[in-house]
Formats: structure tokens, C-alpha cells, sequence
């Protein structure tokens, strides 16, 4: 695991508190303006301790900015970075890089749709899904289908998807693929 990931995994750790969830929804209802330990503490019904403690723990992670018993505001950029971070580490992100096109087609690095059938982006998201196969022989079709999962929930049709495209080639029963034609060279 990368630092970067570390990072975003101790932040989701943070907020998985419910008293630091609660803390930074309510500096980030409050915006720009912020509040003092004691106001949260008030509009939360939370002892000003445990108020306290959320607000040092969100600050230790930059979630929020401020100091003592002064005004805290919420560093919702830090969750952002943080989904950034995580999504970097999807296995698919390295190569979607080289597709801008199909950016909208996924979704922290999993296919959240497939282009439609005939589309140039369906040639784009078949060669994409071959590259991320990355196959040197033949392989039964459940060992395509736990490779696929790590990007899509529809499995099936990503497979049917990669056939159809000519990508993907399977025996005549059906039980065994291999890549269908040459990938490009690494140009993309």
C-alpha cells in the first residue's frame, strides 16, 4: 500500500468515529464561518470534551483547521485529496490514463456503464479491458471473470463485451479465452 493510501485509509478510519462524523458535518454546515469547541458542543448536545477530541483528531488528519477553544472550520479538501488517493490505487487507474474518453464510463476505478454496442468507445473500452487482462495464453473463464471483477460488477458483460469486440476469443464451448487480436503499441 502506497502513502498516499495509508493516508486515505487512517482518514476513513477517522471518520468511521461517529462523534468526528458529527463534528465535521456540522463545521461543514457552518462553512466559511466555522464554530468554537463550545458551540458545536451545544448544537451536537456533546460534552465539550468529546467535542474537543473530534476537533484535535480532525485537525491531526487535516479535515480541519483551527487551534484551543478557538474557532474550527472544516477542510473538506482533504477528503477529496483522500477519494483521489484511493482512487489512484484502482488496478484499472494506471491505464485509464491513456483513455480520457472513457473517464465517464467509470467510477473510482470500477465501469460504473458499458459504452453502448457499436460505438468507438466500445472498441476503446474493449481494447482498455485487454490491456488490463493483460493475457499471455489461454485461460478458463473463471480466472477472466476474477480479473474482470476487480473492475466491474458486470462481469458478464465486459466478457461478452470483449468477445464481441474481437479482443477476447473463446473455444467453441465457451470455457476457455485468449486475447482475440494484437493490442497497439503502447503509444496510448
Amino acid at each position: 500500500m502506497s502513502v498516499a493510501a495509508a493516508r486515505a485509509a487512517q482518514v476513513l478510519t477517522h471518520l468511521s468515529h461517529p462523534d468526528r462524523l458529527a463534528v465535521l458535518a456540522e463545521l461543514a454546515r457552518r462553512g466559511d464561518e466555522g464554530a468554537t469547541i463550545a458551540a458545536m458542543a451545544s448544537a451536537l448536545d456533546m460534552p465539550v470534551t468529546r467535542v474537543g477530541d473530534a476537533c484535535s483528531r480532525l485537525r491531526g488528519i487535516g479535515l480541519a483547521t483551527g487551534t484551543g477553544n478557538g474557532v474550527y472550520r472544516a477542510r473538506l479538501d482533504g477528503l477529496r485529496e483522500a477519494a483521489y488517493d484511493i482512487e489512484k490505487e484502482q488496478p484499472i487507474s494506471r491505464l485509464l490514463v491513456a483513455y480520457p474518453e472513457l473517464k465517464p464510463n467509470f467510477a473510482h476505478g470500477r465501469v460504473k456503464e458499458l459504452p453502448p454496442t457499436m460505438s468507438d468507445r466500445s472498441e476503446l473500452m474493449g481494447e482498455l479491458l485487454a490491456r488490463f487482462l493483460d493475457l499471455d495464453g489461454l485461460y478458463e473463464e473463471a480466472e477472466i471473470n476474477r480479473r474482470l471483477s476487480a473492475v466491474t460488477d458486470d462481469v458478464a458483460g465486459a466478457r461478452r463485451m470483449l468477445v464481441e469486440t474481437g479482443w477476447l476469443e473463446r473455444d467453441r464451448a465457451g470455457t476457455t479465452y485468449g486475447l482475440g487480436r494484437q493490442l497497439p503499441a503502447d503509444e496510448k
